[in-house]
């Protein structure tokens, strides 16, 4: 890896944390950012997990101290997460490394649009039966453990659907995330699939990236990013697809 490949990662990590902390989508950035930088497919895939669960790590902290609450919250509906998660980490390990570089360019612009998207708290919405959550819950873990990106907005929007606020949910999705990336990582491992240099490097960004956009998350200043999301998000989907 080059230093012009360190610094890019880097700084598309500190981007990304930014991103996923506030919202979710930042792995639309650092999975093809990695492949700009030589790590492929499936590889990147799983070296981006290592950015995630570092990333969600900061932001936890940075809600904590904010006095975001969603802890207990989440411990009682962590288990179809969970579930789902590992599901979806096992079973996308075994797919073809340019089968998923192909797939995952395509999702990139429907997630993308879906990112861009602030779901409002409906207080006349009822919140879903418990084994109506448990089957959404176990879905939206499958997306998490096989593919990640943009799976934050889906959990906001499913978390603020079951009956929690727009601000708790925000939060009890890091927390989330945090639990699902352990389990990815773990089974990312054991398949040979995660590179450790581009993994730390990426992680560097993402921990303080997290952190900050856990901040602004709390006192709103998304407008700041979305311009430069929409931009990198479509000019990187055409080098996965395969288009130049």
């Amino acid at each position: 890896m080059s230093a012009v490949d360190a610094i890019i990662l880097v700084l598309g990590g500190f981007f990304a944390g930014i991103v996923n902390a506030m919202a979710g989508g930042g792995s639309l950035l650092t999975v093809p950012l990695l492949s700009l930088a030589g790590v492929e497919g499936l590889l990147a895939n799983g070296t981006n997990r290592v950015g995630v669960l570092i990333q969600s790590s900061t932001a936890s902290i940075g809600f904590a101290r904010r006095g975001v609450g969603g802890r207990t919250e989440t411990l009682r509906i962590l288990f179809p997460f969970m579930v789902g998660g590992a599901i979806g980490a096992v079973g996308v390990s075994q797919v073809d490394d340019q089968l998923f570089e192909r797939a995952f360019g395509l999702l990139m612009i429907p997630l993308l649009g879906l990112t861009l998207w602030k779901p409002r708290a409906d207080r006349e919405t009822r919140p879903w039966p418990p084994w109506l959550s448990f089957l959404v819950f176990t879905g939206v873990g499958f997306y998490a453990g096989a593919i990640q990106a943009g799976v934050g907005i889906v959990l906001v929007l499913v978390l603020s659907r079951a009956g929690h606020d727009l601000v708790t949910a925000n939060a009890i999705k890091v927390y989330v995330v945090v639990a699902i990336s352990l389990f990815a990582v773990a089974v990312f491992i054991s398949q040979d699939q995660v590179r450790w240099l581009p993994a730390l490097v990426l992680s560097a960004g993402t921990a303080v990236g997290g952190y900050a956009g856990s901040q602004l998350a709390v006192d709103g200043g998304e407008r700041i990013i979305k311009p430069v999301l929409v931009v990198a998000v479509l000019a990187l989907a055409g080098r996965m697809i395969g288009f130049y």
